[in-house]
C-alpha cells in the first residue's frame, strides 16, 4: 500500500508541474493578449468613435506599461508577503472588472484610467509572476516550461484579435469588450483550482536537487539583487530587454493600423497579427527547447540576430516584403521573449529571480509604452511610419551588441570570495 502512495505521489510530481506551466500559459494568454496584443482589433473602432488621433490613442499603452513598470519592482516582495495564487486572483478580478467597464468609456481620460488599471493587472497576473510561478516548480527542464508558460503571451495576439473583430462585427466594440471580459472570469477560476507551489502540494519541484544545462534551484551562490544591480551582466540584459520590448511592442500594435494603410482590408490586417504571434507562440517553445540542449547565450544572441534581420525586412516598406518580414521578426522575438527571462533565472539564480526580473521589466515596461507612444506620434507628425521603423532597426543592432556582454554570474562572488581568502 505504502509502495502504491508513493508511486502516485511520484507520477503527480513529474505531472503536477506541467500543469503549473500551461496555467501560466493560460494566465498569460488572457493578460498580455487582452491588455496588449487583442486590444489592438479595438483601434479602428475607437478612432472611428472618438476621432482621436493614433499619438492620443497610443499613450494608453505607455500608461499600462509604465504603471506596470513603476509597480513591478514590488511584485517579488508581493510574491514573498502574499504569493503567487493570491497576486493571480487578484489580478484576474480586477481585469474582468476593467474589460467590461472599457466597454462603456466615453473620454480619453477614462480610458487611460482603465489603463492604468492594466498595468495594475499586469504586475499581478503577469510575465513575473508567471515566470516565477513556473521556476518554482522547475529545476530540470526549465527553459522548455518557461518556454511553454510565455507562449501563452504570443498566443493572445493568435486568438484575440481574429475573435475581437468578428465579435464587433456582431454587437459593436462595446459589446465585443464586455464579452471578452468573460475570460478573466474563466481565468479567475482556473487559478483557483491549481495554482499553488510544490510544498502547499507536498510535492518537490521537477529535477530537485539536480541542475541541467545551468539551471539551479536556490543556493548560495546565487547572486544577490544588490551585487546584481553592479554587474555589466545585468544591465547588458537589461539594455536588451528595453530594446527589443520597445522595438516589438512599437511594430505590434501598429500593425494593424499600419497594414490597413497599406491597402490591407481588415481581415488581411487582423490575420498579419495572427502571423506575428503565431510564429512567436512556436518559437518560444522551440528555442526554449533548444536552450535545455544548447549554451543558452548562444541562443539569445541568435534571437536578437533574427529578429533584427526581420525588421530590416519591414522596414523596406515593400508590400512583397511584409509578409517575410513579420514571419522572420515574430519568429526571433517570440524566442529572445523566453531567453530574456531564462537568461535573468539562469545566470542569477531564483533566490531574487522576483527583484531581479521585476526591475528588468520595470524599464523595459516603461521601453515598450513609449515604443507604442512615440511611434504614433511619429505618424501623427511624418504621415508614415519610415522614421519609426528606421528607430527600431539601430535599436535593434545596438541589443544585438549588448548581448555579447550578458553572462553567467551564478558562483562568481563565491570564486573571488575564495580567491580573496588565498
Amino acid at each position: 500500500m505504502t509502495q502504491i502512495i508513493q508511486q502516485q505521489k511520484t507520477l503527480i510530481e513529474r505531472i503536477y508541474p506541467w500543469i503549473i506551466a500551461v496555467l501560466a500559459l493560460l494566465v498569460l494568454l488572457v493578460t498580455n493578449g487582452l491588455a496588449t496584443t487583442g486590444i489592438t482589433a479595438f483601434d479602428e473602432s475607437l478612432l472611428k468613435e472618438f476621432g482621436w488621433s493614433r499619438g492620443q490613442l497610443k499613450l494608453r499603452d505607455l500608461i499600462t506599461l509604465f504603471t506596470a513598470g513603476m509597480l513591478a519592482p514590488f511584485a517579488g516582495v508581493l510574491i514573498d508577503r502574499i504569493g503567487v495564487r493570491r497576486l493571480l486572483l487578484t489580478g484576474s478580478v480586477l481585469f474582468a472588472a476593467l474589460y467590461y467597464a472599457y466597454g462603456q468609456i466615453h473620454s480619453l481620460a477614462q480610458m487611460y484610467l482603465i489603463h492604468a488599471g492594466f498595468g495594475v493587472v499586469l504586475v499581478c497576473a503577469g510575465i513575473n509572476v508567471s515566470v516565477i510561478m513556473v521556476s518554482q516548480w522547475f529545476v530540470r527542464l526549465r527553459g522548455r516550461a518557461i518556454g511553454i508558460a510565455l507562449v501563452g503571451s504570443s498566443l493572445g495576439g493568435v486568438v484575440f484579435p481574429p475573435l475581437a473583430l468578428r465579435l464587433i462585427e456582431a454587437y459593436g466594440w462595446r459589446g465585443g469588450f464586455q464579452l471578452m471580459a468573460g475570460f478573466a472570469i474563466v481565468l479567475l477560476v482556473l487559478v483557483l483550482l491549481l495554482a499553488r507551489r510544490p510544498e502547499e502540494k507536498g510535492l518537490q519541484a521537477l529535477g530537485a536537487g539536480s541542475t541541467s544545462n545551468g539551471a539551479t534551484g536556490a543556493s548560495k551562490d546565487d547572486v544577490p539583487y544588490a551585487v546584481a544591480l553592479r554587474t555589466g551582466s545585468f544591465w547588458a540584459l537589461t539594455f536588451v530587454a528595453m530594446t527589443t520590448f520597445y522595438s516589438i511592442l512599437a511594430m505590434a500594435s501598429h500593425l494593424f493600423l499600419h497594414m490597413r494603410d497599406m491597402g490591407f482590408d481588415p481581415k488581411t490586417a487582423g490575420s498579419a497579427l495572427g502571423l506575428l504571434f503565431g510564429l512567436g507562440l512556436f518559437s518560444k517553445f522551440l528555442f526554449g527547447f533548444l536552450a535545455d540542449v544548447l549554451r543558452p547565450k548562444l541562443v539569445f544572441v541568435a534571437n536578437v540576430v533574427v529578429m533584427l534581420t526581420g525588421l530590416l525586412l519591414l522596414s523596406s516598406f515593400d508590400r512583397n516584403l511584409v509578409w517575410y518580414g513579420i514571419v522572420v521578426t515574430g519568429f526571433g522575438w517570440g524566442g529572445l521573449y523566453t531567453m530574456i527571462q531564462l537568461q535573468a533565472v539562469n545566470n542569477f539564480g531564483v533566490t531574487d529571480a522576483g527583484k531581479i526580473l521585476g526591475t528588468i521589466t520595470a524599464l523595459d515596461a516603461i521601453g515598450g509604452g513609449l515604443g507604442i507612444w512615440l511611434t504614433g506620434v511619429m505618424f501623427d507628425r511624418y504621415g508614415n511610419y519610415h522614421m519609426a521603423f528606421y528607430i527600431l532597426c539601430g535599436l535593434l543592432f545596438l541589443a544585438l551588441l549588448a548581448s555579447t556582454q550578458v553572462r553567467r554570474e551564478i558562483g562568481v562572488a563565491r570564486v573571488r570570495r575564495a580567491a580573496q581568502a588565498a
